[in-house]
């Protein structure tokens, strides 16, 4: 549908009328959770050759070799939907070499990038590797149930699961009982997490914390720990200032596909949807425009918007805004708090957005 809008001293703008998140509720059905276990967009084409190592930082390099070598380990009747429970066969003997490699390090380093790239170099068939965020697969335990959920991923050769939530103790049993059955049934697993409440310090490495979290699955991880600074401002120019009102309403009627909100909705629409369908929220889009950006008000609204912004962050939907620079979305309370991390990540990812944006704004 086409509308003629006209901004306060303009001529009217004959474009396609922009989206609005926040009339969008969307149903996510069990099936789609399961079939969309896949790396999302922004990752579907990176490898371990595409990630590249800083040359000051020797463990890049190294976590690389490593994961290559475990990639390649995977190979066998697993992988082929067979021979289930192959490396236990020989109880009580344990497994030679962890079945389990846990991403140690902080934001912005590049766990993501090669955990995806171990999904891809694993030889087995994508309907038999998964990969996801924590959030997502305890979605998938609550639409499946969870003997349902061992029984769909029990015949996988390799498990992925992205920022594991060591801050929700309840969740991490859930699922720390499920990896326990996955392995019994012969799955690899590989994990990135992030830090646990109280935990300072956005570059502080989560191996301890992870492994104790995780008590009986601890033996089949091998930690690898990745330094380095956040990849995403390494060489990079700082991101754009926020634009005018007017210029955001512009580019999002001159953008199809491109939705248009003003922030303090969205961060109330985001309350009545539930995260697991923020992925849904956002399909099909070219771009977020948001006006009147401000400080987030509280931490469940925080937490909820952290959520969002790794959605946008993993389909590379440019974000536009005005108000104020995503770097003063957090109070300074919230960024020295236990979920630090978590915020300072999704600065950097909006960030990185806000700069994939500076096209849509006419010269």
């Amino acid at each position: 549908m086409s509308s003629s809008t006209a901004l306060p001293g303009q001529s009217p703008i004959a474009e396609t009328a922009p989206l609005s998140l926040c009339a969008l509720e969307p149903r996510v059905p069990a099936d789609r959770l399961v079939a969309e276990m896949v790396p999302p967009p922004r990752f579907d084409s990176v490898r371990f050759d595409t990630y590249v190592p800083d040359p000051n930082q020797p463990s890049q390099t190294e976590a690389v070799q490593v994961l290559s070598g475990f990639a390649a380990g995977l190979g066998g009747a697993h992988a082929s939907g067979s021979g289930k429970r192959k490396w236990f066969s020989r109880k009580p003997a344990a497994p030679s070499a962890p079945l389990g490699v846990y991403l140690d390090g902080g934001y912005g380093v590049g766990k993501t990038h090669l955990l995806a790239s171990l999904w891809h170099a694993t030889p087995a068939a994508p309907s038999l590797k998964a990969f996801g965020t924590f959030v997502e697969l305890t979605n998938l335990v609550g639409a499946l149930g969870f003997q349902q959920t061992v029984q769909t991923l029990s015949g996988h050769r390799l498990l992925c699961i992205d920022e594991f939530e060591l801050d929700d103790p309840g969740d991490t049993v859930l699922v720390s009982s499920l990896l326990s059955r996955l392995v019994e049934a012969g799955v690899a697993l590989a994990a990135t997490s992030n830090t646990l409440p109280g935990k300072l310090g956005e570059g502080r490495f989560a191996a301890a914390d992870f492994l104790r979290e995780i008590q009986g699955l601890s033996a089949h991880f091998r930690p690898l720990r990745i330094d380095g600074e956040d990849y995403r401002h390494r060489g990079l120019p700082e991101a754009p200032a926020p634009y005018s009102e007017e210029q955001v309403t512009r580019a999002a009627y001159a953008t199809e596909g491109a939705s248009l909100d003003d922030f303090p909705s969205l961060l109330d629409h985001l309350a009545r949807v539930h995260p697991s369908r923020y992925g849904a929220l956002t399909d099909g889009l070219r771009a977020v425009c948001l006006t009147e950006v401000q400080p987030v008000p509280d931490q469940s609204t925080a937490l909820r918007l952290v959520v969002l912004a790794d959605r946008l962050y993993d389909r590379e939907v440019p974000v536009l805004a005005s108000g104020l620079p995503f770097d003063r979305l957090f109070s300074e309370e919230m960024l020295n708090g236990g979920y630090r991390k978590k915020y300072f990540r999704a600065i950097s990812r909006l960030t990185a957005l806000a700069r994939d944006a500076k096209g849509l704004v006419a010269q």
